[in-house]
């Protein structure tokens, strides 16, 4: 059995100045836009459903004045098979916090540019989740945006998207992260 060694990866934030092309200084920081843009997405979801901030949650139907932020979607806004194991979750508190924590923790994640690798997974997760609540949508039967929105999260932690315009850099050399590598 052989034992296999990790190099660190070289992304073009590592890379001197003095090096960087044009192109690739541009891509880094469209990169590190689109990685912003998208956390910004889950972000808002999470703020305008807590503190219903009048775009897709009144006020009144807010988590903090006692709303189910999940229940919209779990009951009006999933199809095919499996909509009736996540329309079942409708109005748990489990289901709530559960959305609520995601929104945040991805928004979080991607607006800062850490803990990339454990948002690819969990991230993931949720995105896939939220793909297989709403299969049989009307645009096409199979990509969706849930499913780009997975990708984007993979592409992001193999990019190390979080070192341009992100604290990545800085996230990985806490001692924690250095211990457990997954948590990039």
């Amino acid at each position: 059995m052989s034992a296999t060694t990790h190099e660190p990866m070289i992304t073009v934030a590592d890379v001197p100045a003095a090096e960087q092309t044009p192109r690739s200084r541009a891509f880094a920081r469209i990169f590190a836009v689109t990685r912003i843009a998208t956390g910004w997405i889950f972000l808002w979801s999470f703020l305008d459903s807590a503190f219903g901030l009048r775009f897709s949650t009144a006020p009144a139907e807010a988590w903090v004045a006692g709303g189910s932020p999940a229940a919209g979607w779990l009951e009006h806004g999933t199809s095919g098979p499996f909509a009736p194991a996540f329309q079942a979750l409708a109005g748990t508190a489990f289901a709530d916090v559960m959305y609520m924590v995601a929104m945040l923790g991805m928004g979080l994640a991607l607006i800062l540019g850490i803990g990339l690798r454990v948002n690819a997974v969990l991230g993931g997760v949720v995105v896939v989740m939220m793909w297989a609540g709403s299969l049989l949508p009307e645009s096409n039967p199979f990509m969706t945006y849930h499913l780009l929105y997975a990708l984007l999260f993979v592409a992001f932690a193999v990019g190390a998207a979080g070192h341009t315009w992100g604290l990545g850099r800085r996230w990985e050399q806490l001692a924690i992260v250095q211990k457990a590598p997954w948590l990039k």
